[in-house]
């Protein structure tokens, strides 16, 4: 079922790390989508994607700076399924994001990264729930997790931020938590390692080839998510990871 294709420096003010410790509205399942008057774009948007489309987005730090760290597993995995489906990311208008679009059996998807840093997420995630109308069940967001056994992946709903600030983040712009989320584990810092240093390095070349499978299973559970929503994506990534 799972087959898959084997920046300047901010300011120091910024934190980058997610695990160091002006809401916005939001669409819940059922619920009609912003007024126009919110954003003038929804009306146009939401007659083009469909009510059932999902929104995915894959958390990270921009920039060359940051490319394949830890922190940037979300981005990456989001970024194989682009590449799986010969998709091209471009950026998204007036949202500090990159978004590319997709059909699956049917299904809409639009995928995005966004163009903040982790703790900013919730800046441009909500834009982007309001501008496409996407019902915050349909809302899939793919993170790495410290607190996940290295190379293991969890779906789950809700749940507060589990003291990830770019979850915190988005739970504060969207003022709600009852999005999906996708978390790729990372493992733990390594002795008293400070966890905002762990995320902002690089993979060890030991772990490239399962951090590499990741990207692909994680993948196909967006896939899943996408065609039969996240109650059927959460059972079937428990069953991959029993599968490894």
């Amino acid at each position: 079922m799972f087959v898959g294709k084997a920046s300047p420096k901010p300011p120091s003010a910024l934190v980058l790390d997610a695990y160091t410790n002006g809401p916005s509205s939001c669409v819940r399942a059922g619920a009609a989508p912003d007024s126009p008057s919110t954003s003038p774009t929804i009306v146009d948007r939401a007659l083009a994607v469909p009510a059932s489309a999902a929104l995915v987005v894959g958390l990270r730090n921009p920039g060359e700076r940051y490319e394949r760290t830890r922190h940037n597993l979300g981005g990456d995995t989001v970024a194989t399924l682009a590449e799986r489906h010969q998709v091209r990311f471009k950026k998204a208008p007036r949202i500090r994001a990159e978004i590319a679009e997709l059909s699956l059996d049917g299904n809409r998807a639009v995928l995005a990264r966004p163009f903040t840093f982790m703790n900013e997420s919730g800046q441009a995630v909500a834009p982007l729930v309001r501008y496409f109308g996407i019902v915050l069940d349909r809302v899939l967001i793919v993170h790495d997790d410290i607190d996940l056994p290295f190379a293991k992946l969890r779906v789950q709903e809700g749940r507060g931020s589990g003291g990830n600030n770019g979850i915190a983040s988005i739970i504060r712009s969207l003022s709600d938590e009852a999005f999906w989320r996708l978390k790729c584990g990372v493992g733990r810092p390594p002795g008293r390692m400070d966890p905002a240093a762990f995320v902002l390095r690089r993979f060890a070349k030991k772990e490239r080839d399962d951090i590499d499978l990741v990207r692909q299973y994680g993948a196909d559970i967006i896939e899943i998510f996408v065609n039969a929503g996240g109650a059927e994506a959460r059972q079937q990534a428990g069953e991959i990871i029993r599968g490894q």
